[in-house]
């Protein structure tokens, strides 16, 4: 395939960075070209037209090329509908009180137990369907309302099945602990957690029937506590899994220095992160996952973005998608990200691009344009790139590509 004489080619790096920090040169090519070979990775950049007209060819004459779009955190894997909940908070009902009367993730996780693994493949498919609309290439996608073995397991089988005939990258994290089961305590959760549900799940990844590569931890006052997610996050560590989990959402518990003292990868939310926990995400190159939506709906306090990217902590955005966020667009999660984020429209590229898939493990292979990356593209029908996030919630999005592959096309 050839990508022929783009306006723009925003290949976000040259040489092979893992992360974007403050205001970042995008590297953006004019007039330009890119061509993928039968495998799907990109084997030449430029002005290249007259070497592969053997290729085929789409004409991008007046569109822009972008990488692929990377959700590195999401919920879809659930059922039941929530919509009745919007009401709630716009009525001023707060996250947590909506939890304590059985709502919320209690909710779903009834929903999810009630549902047939077909049942909840379909729902996974949908969502999936219409981010890929939405220029997502690559998607994050956590287990978390099983809240026991079983119900655990029936959520990481079901993103393995969707995931094996998904035309895009799922990326399977186990969040055994999302909340307290009913009638367990902290500690009984925990003891659940450790003794019963991760050896089950290194049980079916030794029998190759599940593939998660994070744990996360839903660490919050009152719920899973310091001393709790350290603990799971060791014991999910110790069978191959990676830390990568929920802090400082609606309180602060020092989880971000937890997290760089843990080795972890990246920490979502963050609205309530301090200057100490800047400092130690900066100094371990922890990635903060930055959710602007939960933010937006649930008028949380706005997490410290602009001092987060100016202290190079590596900062990526997330949809967050779940029945709290109903929400797939990262076109979307970008605007509010500058709107209401301070952060540059540059800045929040690089979030779904080159830092989304730091955050995954995956920077080698996906997140910006360069020859021995996979081919995975957003075009735009736009004369600039900024018009992904300058259009909101109807961004031009022309074609998705996936390894080569079209995805998606606006027809």
């Amino acid at each position: 395939m050839l990508l022929s004489k783009a306006k723009q080619i925003v290949c976000i790096s040259k040489t092979g960075e893992r992360f974007k920090f403050a205001n970042p040169d995008l590297c953006v090519l004019e007039n330009s070209s890119v061509a993928i070979n039968e495998q799907g990775v990109i084997v030449d950049i430029g002005d290249i037209d007259e070497k592969y007209q053997n290729y085929k060819i789409i004409d991008c004459r007046g569109r822009c090329v972008l990488p692929g779009l990377i959700d590195a955190h999401t919920h879809p894997c659930y059922a039941g509908d929530r919509s009745g909940e919007f009401k709630m908070k716009l009525e001023g009902a707060t996250y947590m009180e909506i939890h304590n009367k059985g709502g919320g993730i209690m909710y779903t996780s009834r929903c999810v137990n009630q549902a047939s693994q077909e049942e909840l493949e379909q729902i996974l498919e949908s969502g999936i369907k219409r981010a890929i609309r939405n220029g997502t290439t690559t998607m994050e996608a956590k287990s978390g309302f099983g809240l026991s073995t079983e119900g655990e397991v029936k959520q990481l089988l079901t993103i393995e099945a969707v995931s094996k005939r998904s035309p895009i990258e799922i990326v399977q994290t186990y969040l055994g602990a999302h909340a307290l089961p009913p009638g367990l305590s902290e500690k009984q959760a925990e003891q659940d957690v450790i003794q019963n549900q991760i050896p089950q799940i290194k049980k079916l990844m030794d029998e190759n029937k599940i593939h998660p590569e994070f744990v996360d931890v839903f660490c919050e006052k009152g719920i899973y506590e310091i001393e709790t997610t350290k603990n799971i996050l060791q014991e999910g560590a110790k069978i191959g899994l990676i830390p990568s989990f929920h802090g400082e959402e609606l309180n602060h518990l020092e989880s971000a220095k937890l997290g760089a003292d843990l080795g972890a990868i990246a920490i979502s939310h963050l609205e309530h992160l301090s200057q100490e926990g800047i400092k130690a995400m900066a100094e371990k190159k922890v990635v903060g996952v930055i959710l602007p939506t939960t933010q937006f709906i649930l008028k949380l306090q706005p997490p410290p973005v602009r001092e987060m990217i100016d202290s190079g902590v590596p900062t990526a955005l997330a949809t967050d998608y779940c029945p709290n966020a109903y929400c797939m667009s990262l076109p979307f999660t970008m605007s509010l990200a500058c709107l209401n984020l301070k952060m540059r429209p540059n800045e929040a590229l690089c979030a779904v691009t080159l830092n989304a898939a730091a955050a995954l493990n995956r920077h080698k292979t996906i997140g910006s344009i360069e020859v021995g990356k996979q081919g995975d593209f957003v075009i735009l029908d736009a004369p600039t790139w900024e018009h992904l996030i300058y259009q909101i919630a109807d961004s031009p999005i022309w074609k998705v590509i996936k390894k080569g592959n079209i995805v998606y096309e606006y027809l």
